[in-house]
């Protein structure tokens, strides 16, 4: 790495002292707002509230575990008391207030604020186990050692980082002897524990209700309250804060906040995994797979892999998590400036809660029946509204708080996977897994010169952005960046006040600034000798369709996404859509009132997510419903006919996919009758990838689980039990998609791994790969030639297995 080794000791002391403290306080990106008396006021009043509520919920926590325990000495019956004696009381308290503080207006699920309670108790058990003995210290040893290594002023090594560990923890204790097992506590230990501490705080959190307003009669009343409300058709438990409390948060805009240690991305070099129980954090628990809550199947097969053959797996998610990043600083403060200031719904900025849409309340008898019902549909909507712009505001406000806190830092992602081997960054908020602005935000650490051809790769990389010359070819995208330069520069110094060319790309964030890194380099003595840190992009076309043409040999397919070569690159999203209006202009003429309403409306923008889903499994339904959400984000649309447009177009869309793609259409009947037959006969469905991960749908028979609570009984669907038959609707329905998404990380996973052999910066969102602008053509060539050997070994006629090195090298050479 291009980092000496005192900056990754320092680095390493500060994500320790982090981890230790369980949770990291950082400044919100509205903290840069003037501090009114109004604020002031409410936060005074915040204050004094925490303090009184503190002491009663260290009282009220008290009284129950002594309850708690003599109920243990009088039953053998098995209680939450011993959970309660891990951590000290103080911490109990602090995890319920930080609860309470996130809490939003319109309430949270009564069950997810007990897991997620749960889930923090048992994050901070586990910490304080690993800070007992001498584990840290043998851990501090081992990685001074291994920065040794890691850093420029280090050793040079052909090793892999899960060597080099190896080898450090060889060569000072002789072997293994850094213990990370941990057993994860079941689903329904983290329910009791959570809905023990949600009932102390709704018995035991009050305020006085004039606190806002005056009254004669001041009362104690709840801040929190259990109420039922409908999610869709089922009813389900709320814990809701009173609207008092919701307003004194919101007059308050307090400028902390508060994550768990392990969301937030790592400040030195993860630990590499060397097995499913250990990396990638220095204290905090991580998951090798993820898997849904209460599952073991996985496990169990992990732990019957042979030693050695989870290797590959691991050193690809090694090489993916030691990516070092850093903020990019300008577009940051052009993305605050924006936010605090009333945000932009275009630029995928969400306003604040002040811009809510508001509905007068009528006075009785001032309508009729019929506008009162349409009044009441109005409020609803409203409410929905004023709902998801509080949820999307929330989200921006932690994703850019977190950026801003890490805007003078070096950082890392550390990396994990599902059942499927799709490979994700661990922190949850901020990542380059996220939208055009999370992207935009970040730049890699190390920076490359850009070479002979690293600014020509940039100028593509920008129009792919864009969006506009998805037909065009390679070199016509770099003459077209060209020829609109003065645009370019213009978009990189006067982003808000100029032409604003960049506003109208797909990706308009990342498209800015892809300009100001153009700006510097052309305006640079040497462009070629400029150093880069933008990640440049090769997305792939269609990826699931694109292993189906694979795998059934189909040339017209193939052709269409890009697996054959072709003068100008193919666009198959744009063919569907040129195939959907053939169709509809045949119906048109035929008379068809709505084939003849959507002329001039069935465009690539409408086709596009139904054809890159429905290789994964989405029906005809699922593609009714985006192609109606495209049709509806049409202004010029008349949204009278969307229904009836949208399922007209989504009978089109799948009549075209069956036209051009047979041989897709016939793997994927194949391979659902495959698992249909599996699951009727019992078993699960498994298969290996050929990096040698075993997989495993863990899809049974749902079995009810009852977990009984003060507040309420709370009903869980257990759908992993291996006890119960296999679920055959989800074991075949599932298999076709979860069986592409294995074989797309397996081709990144090969991919990664020959790129960090010949040193490039590789990252990847699943089929999109991303490196330095001096080394895409290098990554491209890795890419194909995996692709080849790839789709030699998935079509082999024996079981799919790694290939020997023979094979490897004939495909390479």
């Amino acid at each position: 790495m291009d980092f000496t080794m005192a900056d990754l000791q320092e680095w390493f002391e500060e994500q320790l002292k982090i981890e230790s403290c369980d949770t990291v306080t950082i400044n919100s990106v509205e903290a840069n707002k003037p501090v009114t008396d109004a604020n002031m006021k409410a936060r005074a009043v915040l204050a004094s509230l925490r303090s009184v509520w503190g002491k009663t919920l260290l009282r009220a926590l008290q009284d129950s575990k002594s309850q708690l325990a003599e109920i243990s000495k009088r039953t053998l019956r098995i209680n939450i008391y011993p959970y309660l004696c891990l951590l000290e009381d103080e911490q109990y308290v602090e995890i319920m207030l930080q609860t309470l503080t996130q809490l939003p207006p319109a309430g949270e699920s009564f069950y997810m604020i007990s897991r997620e309670l749960g889930m923090k108790i048992y994050n901070r058990f586990f910490i304080r186990q690993q800070l007992q003995g001498d584990n840290m210290d043998r851990i501090r040893l081992l990685y001074k050692e291994y920065c040794k290594l890691l850093s420029k002023d280090g050793k040079v090594s052909g090793l892999l980082p899960r060597e080099l560990w190896e080898n450090v923890e060889y060569e000072a204790f002789g072997g293994p002897c850094v213990s990370r097992l941990h057993s994860p506590w079941p689903r329904f230990l983290l329910l009791q524990l959570g809905t023990h501490l949600v009932d102390l705080m709704v018995k035991t959190v009050k305020l006085k209700n004039n606190l806002l307003r005056p009254r004669s009669d001041p009362k104690l009343i709840p801040v929190l309250y259990h109420m039922y409300s409908f999610r869709s058709i089922q009813q389900i438990g709320l814990i809701k804060p009173h609207p008092m409390y919701s307003q004194i948060l919101l007059d308050a805009e307090e400028k902390l906040l508060t994550f768990e240690a392990a969301v937030m991305p790592m400040r030195c070099p993860p630990l590499p995994w060397l097995s499913p129980q250990f990396g990638p954090y220095l204290l905090s628990p991580a998951q090798f797979m993820r898997c849904n809550e209460g599952v073991v199947q996985h496990q169990l097969l992990l732990e019957k892999c042979p030693s050695g053959q989870l290797f590959p797996v691991f050193d690809s998610l090694n090489q993916l998590g030691a990516c070092a990043w850093r903020v990019n600083k300008p577009i940051l403060d052009i993305i605050v400036s924006i936010f605090n200031d009333k945000g932009n719904e275009k630029l995928d900025i969400p306003p604040p809660l002040s811009e809510a849409p508001v509905l007068s309340v009528p006075l009785p008898g001032m309508l009729s029946s019929r506008e009162k019902h349409a009044h009441q549909k109005m409020l609803v909507q409203c409410r929905k509204k004023t709902a998801e712009m509080f949820s999307l505001r929330m989200d921006a406000l932690y994703k850019l708080s977190i950026a801003n806190h890490l805007r003078d830092q070096t950082f890392w992602f550390p990396h994990n996977m599902d059942f499927r081997g799709r490979t994700y960054p661990c922190p949850p908020y901020f990542n380059h897994l996220g939208s055009d602005v999370t992207r935009a935000l970040l730049v890699f650490a190390e920076g490359h010169p850009l070479g002979p051809n690293g600014l020509n790769w940039l100028k593509i990389h920008l129009i792919n952005l864009t969006g506009f010359k998805k037909k065009s070819s390679l070199q016509q995208r770099k003459e077209y960046a060209d020829e609109i330069m003065e645009d370019i520069l213009d978009s990189a110094d006067h982003p808000m006040t100029g032409r604003k060319w960049w506003m109208e790309a797909d990706e308009p964030w990342q498209t800015l600034a892809c300009c100001m890194e153009i700006a510097k380099a052309v305006r640079s003595s040497d462009p070629a000798k400029y150093i880069s840190h933008i990640p440049v992009h090769q997305d792939g076309s269609c990826n699931g369709l694109q292993h189906y043409a694979a795998l059934g040999r189909d040339e017209i397919g193939a052709k269409s996404v890009n697996l054959i070569p072709c003068d100008t690159p193919q666009d198959v999203y744009s063919e569907v859509a040129q195939q959907v209006e053939e169709f509809r202009k045949r119906d048109a003429k035929e008379g068809i009132k709505i084939a003849q309403v959507l002329e001039g409306f069935i465009g690539r923008k409408v086709v596009k997510q139904t054809v890159m889903t429905v290789v994964y499994g989405v029906t005809k339904y699922g593609g009714r419903l985006q192609i109606e959400k495209r049709l509806r984000e049409t202004d010029s649309f008349p949204q009278k006919y969307n229904w009836d447009a949208s399922i007209y177009l989504a009978q089109l869309v799948f009549s075209s996919l069956k036209e051009m793609f047979s041989g897709t259409r016939e793997i994927q009947y194949w391979l659902t009758e495959s698992a249909r037959m599996i699951s009727k006969s019992g078993n699960t469905v498994e298969w290996v990838t050929p990096l040698g991960l075993p997989i495993i749908q863990p899809y049974h028979r749902s079995k009810n689980v009852a977990c009984q609570s003060n507040l309420q009984m709370l009903k869980m669907k257990n759908k992993n039990d291996v006890n119960e038959k296999p679920d055959t609707m989800k074991q075949k329905n599932a298999f076709p998609p979860n069986f592409i998404h294995s074989l797309d990380s397996t081709h990144m996973m090969l991919t990664s791994l020959h790129c960090y052999v010949l040193g490039l910066t590789f990252v990847s969102v699943h089929d999109c790969f991303w490196t330095h602008a001096d080394t895409v053509e290098i990554m491209n060539k890795v890419c194909r030639e995996q692709f080849c050997v790839f789709t030699y070994s998935a079509n082999s006629t024996g079981p799919i297995e790694i290939l020997d090195t023979e094979i490897l090298q004939l495909f390479t050479a």
